[in-house]
């Protein structure tokens, strides 16, 4: 059954094909979040209450639209709110960012330059890793990646370029053995 007809049966009060949407979407919702706060437990926690909310107002997604930027959204302004209103999961972001190795479930890394790499997109703003996350890992199209981040579509691919020249700038610096052979 396709996303359409499960939101519309969703609407209906089918908590079947609620439950199907929400298996579909909860790792990338869990991921963002976990990308925003650093811990784990906050980001089981802000992904179920996205999706509470969203259920709630399921009524407001346009139709023929898909779910995932909308449910990403949410998440992602949850988290937000949930950092802003607690110093403290400032803090756990940055010591994470800067002392734990990405989890498995997230990276998968499979060679150390997958590691590496991670390292280097640590070492950017949260803005740019939130981008570069979107785009790459969870691999957005720019319009869906637009979506979650209500802005312009133009505005990811700018924020795009950016964020790659400063990870490019990082991996020159800092881990030089990620950069290809004969590369600037």
């Amino acid at each position: 059954m396709n996303e359409i007809d499960l939101i519309a049966r969703a609407r209906r009060g089918e908590q079947a094909a609620w439950l199907t949407l929400v298996r579909q979407h909860q790792k990338a919702l869990f991921r963002m979040a976990y990308l925003l706060l650093g811990d784990a437990d906050e980001a089981q926690d802000v992904a179920q209450e996205a999706f509470i909310r969203a259920y709630g107002a399921l009524d407001s997604v346009k139709a023929g639209h898909p779910l995932r930027p909308w449910l990403l959204q949410i998440a992602k302004n949850l988290a937000r709110n949930r950092r802003r209103s607690a110093r403290r999961y400032l803090a756990a972001l940055q010591r994470w960012w800067t002392a734990q190795p990405p989890p498995t479930a997230i990276t998968a890394p499979e060679s150390a330059d997958a590691e590496l790499l991670w390292r280097a997109i640590r070492q950017l703003s949260v803005a740019d890793q939130e981008i570069l996350y979107l785009r790459y890992f969870l691999e957005m199209p720019v319009a869906e990646t637009a979506a979650v981040l209500a802005v312009a579509e133009g505005t990811v691919k700018s924020r795009l370029a950016r964020a790659l020249a400063r990870l490019r700038t990082v991996i020159k610096a800092d881990f030089p053995e990620l950069q290809e052979e004969g590369a600037p």
